[in-house]
Protein backbone atom coordinates (compact mmCIF):
# COMPACT_ATOMS: atom_id res chain seq x y z
CA UNK A 1 0.00 0.00 0.00
CA UNK A 2 1.30 3.45 -0.88
CA UNK A 3 0.67 4.77 2.64
CA UNK A 4 3.53 2.55 3.82
CA UNK A 5 5.95 3.40 0.99
CA UNK A 6 8.16 5.72 3.05
CA UNK A 7 11.51 4.17 4.02
CA UNK A 8 11.29 2.84 7.58
CA UNK A 9 13.23 0.38 9.71
CA UNK A 10 10.27 -2.01 9.66
CA UNK A 11 8.94 -3.75 6.57
CA UNK A 12 5.13 -3.74 6.70
CA UNK A 13 3.03 -6.56 5.26
CA UNK A 14 -0.64 -5.55 5.05
CA UNK A 15 -2.57 -8.65 4.00
CA UNK A 16 -5.67 -10.51 5.15
CA UNK A 17 -4.79 -13.96 6.53
CA UNK A 18 -1.06 -13.18 6.39
CA UNK A 19 -0.72 -15.11 9.66
CA UNK A 20 -0.80 -18.28 7.56
CA UNK A 21 2.48 -17.13 5.98
CA UNK A 22 4.21 -16.51 9.31
CA UNK A 23 6.78 -19.26 8.82
CA UNK A 24 7.61 -17.88 5.38
CA UNK A 25 8.22 -14.44 6.87
CA UNK A 26 10.44 -15.87 9.60
CA UNK A 27 12.51 -17.60 6.93
CA UNK A 28 12.78 -14.34 4.95
CA UNK A 29 14.33 -12.72 8.02
CA UNK A 30 16.84 -15.56 8.33
CA UNK A 31 15.17 -17.21 11.30
CA UNK A 32 15.21 -20.94 11.93
CA UNK A 33 14.35 -21.02 15.67
CA UNK A 34 11.57 -18.66 16.73
CA UNK A 35 10.28 -17.80 20.19
CA UNK A 36 6.59 -16.95 19.82
CA UNK A 37 5.58 -14.45 22.54
CA UNK A 38 1.85 -14.11 23.16
CA UNK A 39 -0.92 -14.13 25.78
CA UNK A 40 -3.52 -16.53 27.21
CA UNK A 41 -6.38 -14.73 25.44
CA UNK A 42 -4.88 -15.43 22.04
CA UNK A 43 -4.37 -19.05 22.99
CA UNK A 44 -8.06 -19.29 23.87
CA UNK A 45 -9.06 -17.59 20.62
CA UNK A 46 -7.11 -20.18 18.61
CA UNK A 47 -4.74 -17.61 17.09
CA UNK A 48 -1.60 -19.02 18.71
CA UNK A 49 -2.34 -22.47 17.33
CA UNK A 50 -2.77 -20.92 13.88
CA UNK A 51 0.59 -19.16 14.16
CA UNK A 52 2.28 -22.31 15.39
CA UNK A 53 0.85 -24.28 12.46
CA UNK A 54 2.28 -21.71 10.03
CA UNK A 55 5.71 -21.98 11.64
CA UNK A 56 5.52 -25.78 11.55
CA UNK A 57 4.60 -25.83 7.83
CA UNK A 58 7.68 -23.76 7.02
CA UNK A 59 9.95 -26.06 9.02
CA UNK A 60 10.74 -23.40 11.61
CA UNK A 61 11.64 -24.78 15.04
CA UNK A 62 9.75 -22.83 17.71
CA UNK A 63 8.78 -22.53 21.34
CA UNK A 64 5.81 -20.54 22.63
CA UNK A 65 5.75 -18.26 25.67
CA UNK A 66 2.08 -17.37 26.19
CA UNK A 67 2.02 -15.86 29.69
CA UNK A 68 2.17 -12.15 28.81
CA UNK A 69 -0.10 -9.96 30.96
CA UNK A 70 -1.77 -6.66 30.06
CA UNK A 71 0.51 -3.70 30.83
CA UNK A 72 3.64 -5.88 31.12
CA UNK A 73 6.06 -5.49 33.98
CA UNK A 74 9.66 -6.49 34.49
CA UNK A 75 8.33 -9.78 35.90
CA UNK A 76 6.71 -10.60 32.53
CA UNK A 77 9.96 -9.81 30.73
CA UNK A 78 11.97 -11.95 33.17
CA UNK A 79 9.67 -14.94 32.62
CA UNK A 80 9.94 -14.49 28.86
CA UNK A 81 13.72 -14.29 29.21
CA UNK A 82 13.74 -17.64 31.01
CA UNK A 83 11.83 -19.20 28.11
CA UNK A 84 14.25 -17.65 25.61
CA UNK A 85 17.30 -18.92 27.45
CA UNK A 86 15.82 -22.42 27.66
CA UNK A 87 15.03 -22.54 23.93
CA UNK A 88 17.81 -20.51 22.32
CA UNK A 89 15.96 -18.64 19.55
CA UNK A 90 17.53 -16.81 16.65
CA UNK A 91 14.39 -14.66 16.21
CA UNK A 92 11.48 -13.37 18.32
CA UNK A 93 7.86 -13.23 17.16
CA UNK A 94 5.77 -10.74 19.14
CA UNK A 95 2.23 -11.97 18.54
CA UNK A 96 -0.53 -9.94 20.19
CA UNK A 97 -1.16 -6.42 21.39
CA UNK A 98 1.52 -3.99 22.47
CA UNK A 99 2.01 -5.98 25.68
CA UNK A 100 3.23 -9.08 23.82
CA UNK A 101 5.37 -7.12 21.38
CA UNK A 102 6.96 -5.04 24.15
CA UNK A 103 7.62 -8.13 26.26
CA UNK A 104 9.42 -9.68 23.30
CA UNK A 105 11.47 -6.50 22.87
CA UNK A 106 12.37 -6.51 26.56
CA UNK A 107 13.44 -10.15 26.54
CA UNK A 108 15.49 -9.44 23.42
CA UNK A 109 17.43 -6.72 25.25
CA UNK A 110 18.15 -8.96 28.24
CA UNK A 111 19.00 -12.07 26.23
CA UNK A 112 21.47 -10.30 23.98
CA UNK A 113 22.86 -7.62 26.30
CA UNK A 114 22.35 -8.94 29.85
CA UNK A 115 21.50 -6.87 32.92
CA UNK A 116 18.05 -5.74 34.06
CA UNK A 117 15.27 -4.01 32.18
CA UNK A 118 16.00 -0.79 34.05
CA UNK A 119 19.41 -0.66 32.38
CA UNK A 120 17.68 0.01 29.04
CA UNK A 121 15.45 2.85 30.21
CA UNK A 122 16.04 5.63 27.69
CA UNK A 123 17.44 5.73 24.16
CA UNK A 124 20.27 3.92 22.37
CA UNK A 125 20.74 1.46 25.22
CA UNK A 126 21.60 -1.80 23.46
CA UNK A 127 25.20 -2.89 24.10
CA UNK A 128 25.19 -5.74 21.56
CA UNK A 129 23.26 -6.60 18.38
CA UNK A 130 19.68 -7.72 19.07
CA UNK A 131 17.93 -10.68 17.46
CA UNK A 132 15.46 -9.95 14.65
CA UNK A 133 11.91 -9.32 15.86
CA UNK A 134 8.80 -10.00 13.78
CA UNK A 135 5.68 -8.28 15.14
CA UNK A 136 2.10 -9.38 14.49
CA UNK A 137 -0.33 -6.92 16.15
CA UNK A 138 -3.72 -8.37 17.02
CA UNK A 139 -5.08 -5.06 18.34
CA UNK A 140 -5.28 -1.68 16.62
CA UNK A 141 -3.72 0.38 19.36
CA UNK A 142 -0.14 0.86 20.48
CA UNK A 143 1.72 0.87 17.17
CA UNK A 144 4.53 -1.02 18.92
CA UNK A 145 4.92 -3.11 15.77
CA UNK A 146 6.82 -0.22 14.13
CA UNK A 147 8.56 1.33 17.14
CA UNK A 148 12.04 1.00 18.62
CA UNK A 149 10.84 1.35 22.23
CA UNK A 150 9.37 -1.14 24.67
CA UNK A 151 7.10 0.21 27.39
CA UNK A 152 7.60 -1.91 30.51
CA UNK A 153 6.59 -1.14 34.10
CA UNK A 154 8.78 -1.83 37.12
CA UNK A 155 7.07 -4.67 38.97
CA UNK A 156 7.54 -3.07 42.40
CA UNK A 157 6.56 0.53 41.65
CA UNK A 158 4.46 0.12 38.46
CA UNK A 159 6.41 3.05 37.05
CA UNK A 160 6.53 2.74 33.25
CA UNK A 161 9.92 2.76 31.56
CA UNK A 162 10.40 3.50 27.87
CA UNK A 163 13.35 1.33 26.87
CA UNK A 164 14.64 1.96 23.38
CA UNK A 165 17.26 1.40 20.75
CA UNK A 166 17.06 1.57 16.94
CA UNK A 167 17.95 -2.13 16.78
CA UNK A 168 14.88 -2.98 18.90
CA UNK A 169 12.45 -1.98 16.14
CA UNK A 170 10.77 -5.01 14.53
CA UNK A 171 12.29 -6.00 11.20
CA UNK A 172 8.80 -6.81 9.92
CA UNK A 173 5.22 -6.01 10.98
CA UNK A 174 2.41 -8.22 9.71
CA UNK A 175 -1.03 -6.58 9.64
CA UNK A 176 -3.72 -9.28 9.45
CA UNK A 177 -7.22 -8.01 10.15
CA UNK A 178 -8.55 -11.56 10.59
CA UNK A 179 -6.81 -11.67 13.99
CA UNK A 180 -8.61 -8.62 15.37
CA UNK A 181 -12.26 -9.67 15.01
CA UNK A 182 -12.15 -11.81 18.18
CA UNK A 183 -11.21 -8.89 20.43
CA UNK A 184 -13.60 -8.28 23.34
CA UNK A 185 -15.52 -4.99 22.89
CA UNK A 186 -13.62 -3.33 25.73
CA UNK A 187 -10.27 -4.11 24.08
CA UNK A 188 -11.46 -2.81 20.70
CA UNK A 189 -12.64 0.42 22.35
CA UNK A 190 -9.61 1.11 24.52
CA UNK A 191 -6.97 0.19 21.96
CA UNK A 192 -8.76 2.18 19.26
CA UNK A 193 -8.92 5.23 21.50
CA UNK A 194 -5.22 4.84 22.25
CA UNK A 195 -4.39 4.87 18.53
CA UNK A 196 -6.54 7.97 18.03
CA UNK A 197 -4.71 9.63 20.91
CA UNK A 198 -1.39 8.84 19.26
CA UNK A 199 -2.46 10.51 16.03
CA UNK A 200 -3.66 13.66 17.81
CA UNK A 201 -0.70 14.06 20.16
CA UNK A 202 1.99 13.41 17.58
CA UNK A 203 0.68 16.15 15.31
CA UNK A 204 1.73 18.93 17.71
CA UNK A 205 4.76 17.72 19.69
CA UNK A 206 7.99 19.68 19.94
CA UNK A 207 9.74 16.85 18.06
CA UNK A 208 7.23 16.71 15.18
CA UNK A 209 8.62 16.53 11.65
CA UNK A 210 7.21 16.70 8.15
CA UNK A 211 7.25 12.90 8.09
CA UNK A 212 5.52 12.48 11.44
CA UNK A 213 2.88 15.03 10.45
CA UNK A 214 2.04 13.06 7.31
CA UNK A 215 1.62 9.91 9.39
CA UNK A 216 -0.43 11.71 12.07
CA UNK A 217 -2.93 13.26 9.69
CA UNK A 218 -3.43 10.10 7.66
CA UNK A 219 -3.76 7.95 10.79
CA UNK A 220 -6.38 10.27 12.27
CA UNK A 221 -8.42 10.51 9.07
CA UNK A 222 -8.54 6.72 8.74
CA UNK A 223 -9.41 6.21 12.40
CA UNK A 224 -12.22 8.78 12.27
CA UNK A 225 -13.88 6.69 9.57
CA UNK A 226 -13.03 3.23 10.85
CA UNK A 227 -13.51 3.47 14.64
CA UNK A 228 -17.30 3.99 14.59
CA UNK A 229 -17.63 1.30 11.91
CA UNK A 230 -15.69 -1.23 13.97
CA UNK A 231 -17.87 -0.56 17.03
CA UNK A 232 -21.06 -0.87 14.98
CA UNK A 233 -19.92 -3.89 12.93
CA UNK A 234 -17.25 -5.78 14.90
CA UNK A 235 -16.79 -8.44 12.21
CA UNK A 236 -16.31 -5.96 9.36
CA UNK A 237 -12.86 -6.97 8.10
CA UNK A 238 -12.52 -3.84 5.98
CA UNK A 239 -13.06 -1.57 8.98
CA UNK A 240 -10.78 -3.74 11.11
CA UNK A 241 -8.04 -3.49 8.48
CA UNK A 242 -8.40 0.30 8.37
CA UNK A 243 -8.04 0.55 12.14
CA UNK A 244 -4.90 -1.60 12.00
CA UNK A 245 -3.47 0.71 9.34
CA UNK A 246 -4.41 3.78 11.37
CA UNK A 247 -2.74 2.37 14.48
CA UNK A 248 0.42 1.48 12.57
CA UNK A 249 0.58 4.91 10.92
CA UNK A 250 0.15 6.53 14.33
CA UNK A 251 2.90 4.25 15.67
CA UNK A 252 5.20 5.48 12.89
CA UNK A 253 4.30 9.05 13.87
CA UNK A 254 5.36 8.30 17.47
CA UNK A 255 8.66 6.90 16.24
CA UNK A 256 9.38 10.26 14.60
CA UNK A 257 7.79 12.71 17.03
CA UNK A 258 6.99 11.14 20.43
CA UNK A 259 3.84 11.95 22.47
CA UNK A 260 2.54 14.61 24.85
CA UNK A 261 0.57 15.67 27.89
CA UNK A 262 -2.41 13.32 27.61
CA UNK A 263 -0.14 10.28 27.73
CA UNK A 264 1.81 11.80 30.61
CA UNK A 265 -1.47 12.07 32.56
CA UNK A 266 -2.69 8.63 31.51
CA UNK A 267 0.12 6.61 33.07
CA UNK A 268 -0.49 7.69 36.70
CA UNK A 269 -4.26 7.35 36.18
CA UNK A 270 -3.69 3.74 35.15
CA UNK A 271 -1.17 3.15 37.92
CA UNK A 272 -3.18 4.60 40.81
CA UNK A 273 -6.81 4.28 39.70
CA UNK A 274 -6.81 1.31 37.35
CA UNK A 275 -8.16 3.10 34.27
CA UNK A 276 -7.31 1.18 31.10
CA UNK A 277 -4.57 3.05 29.29
CA UNK A 278 -6.62 3.87 26.20
CA UNK A 279 -9.53 5.13 28.27
CA UNK A 280 -7.23 7.30 30.39
CA UNK A 281 -5.61 8.83 27.29
CA UNK A 282 -8.96 9.45 25.61
CA UNK A 283 -10.50 11.04 28.71
CA UNK A 284 -7.65 13.49 29.18
CA UNK A 285 -7.04 14.25 25.50
CA UNK A 286 -9.75 16.89 24.87
CA UNK A 287 -8.68 18.81 27.98
CA UNK A 288 -5.03 18.73 26.87
CA UNK A 289 -6.02 19.79 23.33
CA UNK A 290 -7.94 22.77 24.76
CA UNK A 291 -4.89 23.75 26.82
CA UNK A 292 -2.42 23.39 23.96
CA UNK A 293 -4.75 25.24 21.57
CA UNK A 294 -4.03 28.43 23.51
CA UNK A 295 -0.82 28.36 21.46
CA UNK A 296 -1.63 29.59 17.95
CA UNK A 297 0.66 27.20 16.09
CA UNK A 298 -0.69 24.16 17.92
CA UNK A 299 -4.27 25.32 17.39
CA UNK A 300 -3.70 25.54 13.64
CA UNK A 301 -2.17 22.05 13.56
CA UNK A 302 -5.19 20.66 15.39
CA UNK A 303 -7.47 22.46 12.96
CA UNK A 304 -5.59 21.01 9.99
CA UNK A 305 -6.06 17.55 11.50
CA UNK A 306 -9.81 18.20 11.62
CA UNK A 307 -9.86 19.50 8.05
CA UNK A 308 -7.94 16.52 6.69
CA UNK A 309 -10.44 14.18 8.39
CA UNK A 310 -13.35 16.19 6.91
CA UNK A 311 -14.66 17.13 10.36
CA UNK A 312 -14.88 20.69 9.03
CA UNK A 313 -14.64 22.24 5.58
CA UNK A 314 -11.29 23.12 4.02
CA UNK A 315 -12.00 26.82 4.49
CA UNK A 316 -13.03 26.63 8.15
CA UNK A 317 -11.35 28.76 10.79
CA UNK A 318 -8.78 27.51 13.25
CA UNK A 319 -11.25 27.93 16.09
CA UNK A 320 -13.89 25.89 14.27
CA UNK A 321 -11.37 23.14 13.60
CA UNK A 322 -10.27 22.88 17.24
CA UNK A 323 -13.88 22.79 18.43
CA UNK A 324 -14.73 20.04 15.94
CA UNK A 325 -11.69 18.02 16.99
CA UNK A 326 -12.58 18.18 20.69
CA UNK A 327 -16.20 17.34 19.89
CA UNK A 328 -15.32 14.19 17.95
CA UNK A 329 -12.85 13.06 20.63
CA UNK A 330 -15.60 13.30 23.24
CA UNK A 331 -18.07 11.61 20.89
CA UNK A 332 -15.72 8.66 20.55
CA UNK A 333 -15.82 8.21 24.33
CA UNK A 334 -19.61 8.19 24.15
CA UNK A 335 -19.54 5.62 21.33
CA UNK A 336 -17.41 3.44 23.59
CA UNK A 337 -19.89 3.91 26.45
CA UNK A 338 -17.15 5.58 28.54
CA UNK A 339 -17.32 8.69 30.74
CA UNK A 340 -16.12 11.97 29.29
CA UNK A 341 -14.55 13.18 32.52
CA UNK A 342 -12.90 12.07 35.75
CA UNK A 343 -15.91 13.10 37.84
CA UNK A 344 -16.74 9.48 38.65
CA UNK A 345 -13.37 9.00 40.38
CA UNK A 346 -14.20 11.65 43.01
CA UNK A 347 -10.53 12.64 43.23
CA UNK A 348 -9.47 14.11 46.57
CA UNK A 349 -6.77 16.76 47.04
CA UNK A 350 -4.15 14.13 47.75
CA UNK A 351 -5.13 12.26 44.58
CA UNK A 352 -4.79 15.36 42.44
CA UNK A 353 -1.37 16.14 43.88
CA UNK A 354 -0.11 12.60 43.39
CA UNK A 355 -1.44 12.35 39.84
CA UNK A 356 -0.05 15.73 38.84
CA UNK A 357 3.37 14.91 40.29
CA UNK A 358 3.33 11.55 38.53
CA UNK A 359 2.43 13.17 35.20
CA UNK A 360 5.27 15.65 35.53
CA UNK A 361 7.73 12.75 35.83
CA UNK A 362 6.62 11.08 32.59
CA UNK A 363 9.02 11.29 29.65
CA UNK A 364 6.19 11.95 27.19
CA UNK A 365 5.27 15.24 28.86
CA UNK A 366 8.57 16.76 27.81
CA UNK A 367 7.49 16.65 24.16
CA UNK A 368 4.17 18.45 24.70
CA UNK A 369 4.09 21.68 22.63
CA UNK A 370 3.50 23.71 25.80
CA UNK A 371 5.89 23.08 28.67
CA UNK A 372 3.86 21.56 31.51
CA UNK A 373 4.81 21.44 35.18
CA UNK A 374 3.04 19.98 38.20
CA UNK A 375 0.75 23.02 38.49
CA UNK A 376 -0.26 22.75 34.82
CA UNK A 377 -1.08 19.06 35.13
CA UNK A 378 -2.99 19.79 38.33
CA UNK A 379 -5.08 22.35 36.45
CA UNK A 380 -5.94 19.88 33.68
CA UNK A 381 -6.91 17.26 36.24
CA UNK A 382 -9.13 19.74 38.08
CA UNK A 383 -10.94 20.66 34.86
CA UNK A 384 -11.41 17.01 33.98
CA UNK A 385 -12.71 16.26 37.46
CA UNK A 386 -15.17 19.15 37.47
CA UNK A 387 -16.52 18.50 33.96
CA UNK A 388 -19.77 16.65 33.53
CA UNK A 389 -19.61 13.25 31.88
CA UNK A 390 -21.85 10.29 32.42
CA UNK A 391 -20.10 7.24 33.80
CA UNK A 392 -21.67 4.00 32.70
CA UNK A 393 -19.30 1.52 34.24
CA UNK A 394 -18.29 0.35 30.77
CA UNK A 395 -14.65 0.27 31.79
CA UNK A 396 -15.43 -2.78 33.91
CA UNK A 397 -16.60 -4.86 30.93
Amino acid sequence: MTIFDRPEKTRIVDELDATDRLGEFVRELGGTRALLVSSPGLVNAGHVARAEAALRRAGVAFASFTEVCENPTTDDVDRCLEAARAFGPDLFVGFGGGSAIDTAKGANFLLCCGGRMRDYWGSDKATAPLLPLLAVPTTAGTGSEVQSYALVAEAQTQRKMACGDPDAAPRMAVLDASLSVTQPPRVTICTGLDAIGHAVETCVTKARTETSSAYSTEAFARAVRAFPAVLERPRDLGARAEMLRAATLAGLAIEHSMLGGAHALANPLTQHHGLPHGQAVATMLPFVVELNAQDAASAERYAELARHASLVSAGSSTEEGVRALCAVLRRFLTLGDLPQSLAGLALAEADLERLAAGAAEQWTGGFNPRSLGVADFRGVLERASAASGASTGASDR
